[in-house]
């Protein structure tokens, strides 16, 4: 039997609260893009927004532009909710190893709990938030899986 879980699109958010090393990030989402933190010298990409590098320590990171594509590397189907999800049970959240090689837990959404698998190939869905601002989610995306 196929379980649809719900998508949590409809799930009732407070506001974001940029800090200063975050605002780039939240202000891209406006505009439904996702900025990853480049560190130059380490030549790697981070995420979450932090305010140094979490590989060198220095503060010289460079905001770039991804698709937000990557892979599930984990998945879980909530089946209690708390707090704004509360009766939005069950639903999924996911590991997602972007392209750039960072980790980032969102939920999953316009996919059955049966149909996902490790691997599948994911690409980023915007759910508004009521400031303007866009939550990162992720739906199966019309690749193959790895």
């Amino acid at each position: 039997m196929t379980e649809m879980p719900n998508d949590t699109l409809a799930v009732d958010r407070p506001p974001v609260r940029p800090r200063g090393f975050s605002r780039p990030f939240w202000e891209a989402t406006r505009e439904k893009r996702l900025l990853l933190q480049y560190d130059p010298v380490a030549e790697r990409y981070q995420f979450f927004p932090r305010p140094v590098s979490i590989y060198t320590g220095r503060r010289n990171l460079e905001w770039r532009e991804v698709s937000g594509r990557g892979s599930v590397f984990s998945y879980t189907l909530a089946r209690r909710g708390r707090g704004p999800f509360r009766g939005s049970e069950p639903y999924l959240v996911a590991t997602v190893t972007l392209d750039q090689g960072v980790n980032v837990v969102a939920n999953l959404v316009h996919v059955a709990a049966d149909a996902v698998e490790i691997g599948m190939r994911v690409r980023p869905v915007w759910a508004p938030l009521p400031d303007g601002f866009h939550l990162l989610m992720f739906e199966p995306a019309a690749e193959p899986t790895a």
